[in-house]
Parts: C-alpha cells; sequence; structure tokens
C-alpha cells in the first residue's frame, strides 16, 4: 500500500492571498506569527492553518 504525501496547498488560491496596491504585489492578508511563517516556508508538508478556499464556486460545483 503505498502512502500518500500530503503537499502543502498553494497560497494562490487561499482567500488571504490578496493584492495590495502599496506594495504591487500579492501578500497574505492573515495576521500570523512568526513561528507559523517559518514553518509554511520551510516544511513543504505543512499545511497553513489559515488556509481558506477563495474559490466561491467550489459549493456550487459539489451541488452539481
Amino acid at each position: 500500500m503505498r502512502k500518500k504525501s500530503k503537499e502543502r496547498i498553494s497560497c494562490e488560491t487561499c482567500a488571504f492571498y490578496v493584492y495590495d496596491d502599496e506594495y504591487g504585489a500579492y501578500l497574505c492578508d492573515m495576521n500570523m506569527d512568526e513561528d507559523d511563517y517559518v514553518r509554511i516556508m520551510s516544511d513543504r508538508y505543512y499545511q497553513c492553518p489559515y488556509y481558506r478556499n477563495g474559490d466561491e464556486y467550489a459549493v456550487v460545483r459539489k451541488q452539481m
């Protein structure tokens, strides 16, 4: 039996990943502490505890 490895979910699909006009780039809008940020950046299997799917149509697709 093969063990599935969980890879981290892309920030680009997260609801908190927003464009900031001041910086001219996309940033995470979640106020997280340094420990969480370092763990997210260094461990590719760590799942972000703040991740929320930004796809508004995900629920609609499930209903079809």
